[in-house]
């Protein structure tokens, strides 16, 4: 069974499922594994074949289950992997890297991130990726959670233009990088790629929703989801550890707001006027 996902495409050209998986908290419980497991398998299944895992996530326990989770469907998916700024060195990146293929049972990760700023310059960073692409560990590198002025500079340093995705908290509730970053990602072809599309859940005990959850028959988090969905350039990775959930995110491709519904969110949740530092989790 394979469902019809809507793509985006990176600067590279290559196009990639607009709706993905998130796996931040997976292996933190293991009686909930096998589940967490049968719940990628699924995702791939209804098409949302961009997997993202990082080394932080439980000290690479995600990337772990993530490998278990792909193996027979590597083919399919699309990995997306992160660094920790303090092992973003050049060096430190192979070290990195090297381990993080290891525990995920891989011979190469499709897009890796470095997953926020730290001390590191960034053309170490840089110089980092471009090796590791050099090797053949690496297809596609980007960034994560970089605000605009650390994008221009990126983007500056030589091989730097080479960054495919910007991956940010931004959902109805965090809409700031609507009022500058938004448009420079769009401005240079770079989808944003947004985590906590539903805010971690906190976005279902809104009011706003509820109405426009009924008219469309759907659930508050299926609407908050398909808000960012709507967005042109931006990709979402919701977390789903259960079959349920997983066939709702999926089936929030299927939600079209109208105009109505689009002011109505806009009204509870309003767009930025004014710069807002970048938020993360």
């Amino acid at each position: 069974m394979m469902n019809s996902t809507p793509l985006a495409q990176l600067p590279s050209g290559e196009k990639i499922a607009s709706l993905g998986q998130g796996t931040w908290h997976f292996a933190d419980d293991p009686g909930r594994r096998a589940e967490e497991i049968a719940s990628i398998r699924l995702g791939i299944d209804l098409g949302m074949t961009v997997i993202d895992t990082a080394e932080m996530y439980g000290s690479g326990a995600a990337e772990a289950l993530v490998g278990e989770a792909i193996t027979g469907r590597r083919g399919e998916v699309f990995l997306v992997d992160k660094v920790l700024p303090d092992h973003a060195t050049r060096a430190g990146t192979l070290v990195a890297c090297e381990a993080s293929l290891g525990r995920l049972g891989v011979n190469h990760i499709d897009l890796y991130l470095l997953h926020w700023r730290g001390r590191i310059p960034l053309v170490e960073t840089v110089a980092g990726f471009a090796e590791l692409k050099r090797r053949g560990m690496i297809r596609h590198w980007g960034v994560s959670n970089l605000d605009i002025d650390d994008m221009v500079e990126i983007v500056g340093i030589a091989g730097g233009g080479e960054v495919q995705t910007n991956q940010i908290l931004y959902n109805l509730a965090r809409r700031g990088p609507e009022y500058a970053l938004l448009p420079w990602l769009s401005q240079h072809g770079i989808p944003a790629m947004a985590y906590s599309p539903i805010e971690q859940g906190r976005l279902l005990r809104s009011p706003a929703l509820q109405p426009i959850a009924r008219r469309h028959d759907a659930s508050a988090a299926q609407i908050a989801l398909a808000w960012v969905l709507q967005h042109n350039g931006v990709t979402a990775i919701p977390r789903a550890g259960t079959l349920s959930h997983v066939r709702q995110n999926a089936a929030a491709r299927d939600i079209e707001l109208t105009p109505g519904d689009l002011d109505e969110l806009d009204r509870a949740f309003p767009p930025p006027t004014r710069p807002r530092p970048l938020e993360m989790l």
